[in-house]
């Protein structure tokens, strides 16, 4: 079971990727109007197919949409942190208070051994940062932060979330590698290589 927060360009392709290889993905966005709206079909981007790929998977029960983060995270074994990172106005540094918010909100509501994932573009070092953001909210948390950045185009997103030539997962956490193998188990099927690094390798990767 997958949470996916932010139903942006890369939470959107990839709860829709995800739900479509078979895993339970629900996507989480404050944006009541927005998921409002994705419930009915309508599409917040363009993206060719993306429109078809989320109707069959909600018709299949896979994919669900939410404002309510609560039972989304409780549920999930991976919560996939999607959020914006904009630039900030002035001196261009990535805004990350989108993704230590989703990291605080997270802390509070997991259950049992959580994979946090950040998929936003972040700085080096951010992994680092949202770990100890849940480890001091839930000092008993059992939990992993990992990396795994996207490389998505817009127009092909689709496309290149499914037929990539690798994947990269930075974590050196076993249980969380055992889990993002299985997650993307459809790809490796394809002889997509899964590229394992730590966590900061995978964040310098990305950038």
């Amino acid at each position: 079971r997958v949470a996916m927060i932010g139903t942006g360009y890369v939470g959107l392709v990839s709860g829709a990727c995800f739900a479509d290889f078979g895993h339970i993905v629900t996507c989480v966005d404050k944006d009541a109007s927005k998921i409002e709206r994705l419930k009915n079909g309508i599409m917040p981007i363009y993206e060719p197919g993306l429109d078809a790929l989320v109707a069959s998977n909600v018709e299949e029960e896979r994919l669900f949409f939410t404002t309510e983060a609560a039972e989304a995270i409780k549920d999930a074994d991976a919560v996939f942190i999607a959020v914006g990172t904009p630039s900030r106005r002035g001196d261009g540094h990535a805004d990350l208070s989108y993704v230590y918010a989703a990291a605080e909100e997270i802390a509070g509501l997991m259950d049992g051994f959580t994979v946090v994932v950040t998929k936003s573009t972040v700085p080096v070092g951010t992994g680092d940062e949202v770990e100890e953001i849940i480890r001091k909210a839930r000092p008993d948390g059992d939990f992993a932060v990992v990396s795994n950045p996207e490389f998505l185009r817009e127009g092909a997103a689709i496309k290149d979330f499914k037929i990539p030539d690798r994947v990269v997962v930075g974590t050196e956490d076993e249980r969380a590698r055992q889990l993002m193998r299985e997650l993307y188990r459809p790809l490796f099927l394809n002889e997509t290589p899964i590229l394992f690094t730590d966590r900061r390798t995978s964040e310098l990767i990305k950038y």
